[in-house]
């Protein structure tokens, strides 16, 4: 399953990132490493979700949210 797919209130755990390498770099800075748990805390049919990692906020865009896995 992938993040956009997600829904409010659960939390997941990120399994894989097929992401460009400078946008898997700057994620992983942020703290979204590969094991770490997400929190969507808002998911709408479109636009952006709003996700917690590691106790900070987030706002990511579909595009970029499609291409992590979850579990």
């Amino acid at each position: 399953m992938t993040l956009d797919e997600g829904k409010a209130g659960e939390s997941y755990t990120v399994s894989r990132m097929d992401l460009p390498e400078q946008v898997a770099h700057r994620l992983e800075a942020l703290g979204m490493t590969l094991g770490t748990r997400v929190s969507v805390l808002g998911n709408k049919s479109r636009g952006t979700m709003v996700l917690k990692v590691r106790g900070t906020r987030f706002a990511m865009g579909r595009g970029i949210t499609r291409r992590i896995g979850v579990a």
